[in-house]
């Protein structure tokens, strides 16, 4: 049984706001670069630069935009045994250097994801800051992370899933009762 946390338009009212509050805070958006983590977290990216680039009145190519896959950097490998995951691409084709970066993703649970993410992007540079944003925060860090940006705190230690049109054809976030 599942219950229904965000539905589609709290989805995008959430994804708006996120963007909303990063265009705030990144008034030069020529220092701004936008990466997304594998594989919801790409998708959000995407709506989130959309969002920006209309707040800003600029075409969204003019935002960098870059993936990151974690897989590798990953501190829970020998948890999943013989069942690895499948690996997507990471590309970052700009130079980070000085820019800031914003980080998304779509929950944030323990912060070993975003731990993970931070070693990759700091392999391709030193940027002058990196912030995070998420669409649901779900508590229970095991690392001192927090987001920058948050679209809703969701206290739950049950599985939340997160649906996007992308790739689900439905915008829904849902847990598990």
């Amino acid at each position: 049984m599942t219950k229904i946390i965000l539905n589609d338009k709290q989805f995008q009212d959430n994804v708006n706001k996120i963007a909303e509050k990063i265009f705030e805070d990144n008034k030069n958006i020529d220092d701004l670069a936008i990466v997304g983590i594998q594989n919801k977290g790409v998708f959000l990216a995407k709506r989130i630069i959309s969002g920006i680039a209309k707040l800003a009145n600029i075409k969204e190519s003019q935002i960098p935009f870059g993936t990151l896959d974690i897989t590798l950097y990953r501190d829970d490998l020998d948890n999943f045994g013989s069942q690895m995951h499948i690996i997507k691409d990471t590309e970052i084709p700009f130079d980070i250097n000085h820019k800031n970066v914003v980080l998304i993703d779509d929950v944030l649970y323990t912060g070993r994801t975003v731990r993970a993410a931070l070693d990759v992007l700091m392999d391709f540079g030193r940027p002058k800051s990196i912030r995070l944003a998420v669409l649901i925060d779900r508590g229970f860090r095991e690392l001192p992370i927090e987001p920058n940006y948050l679209g809703i705190k969701y206290k739950s230690q049950k599985f939340i899933k997160v649906t996007c049109k992308e790739s689900d054809e439905v915008d829904e976030v849902t847990v598990e009762l």
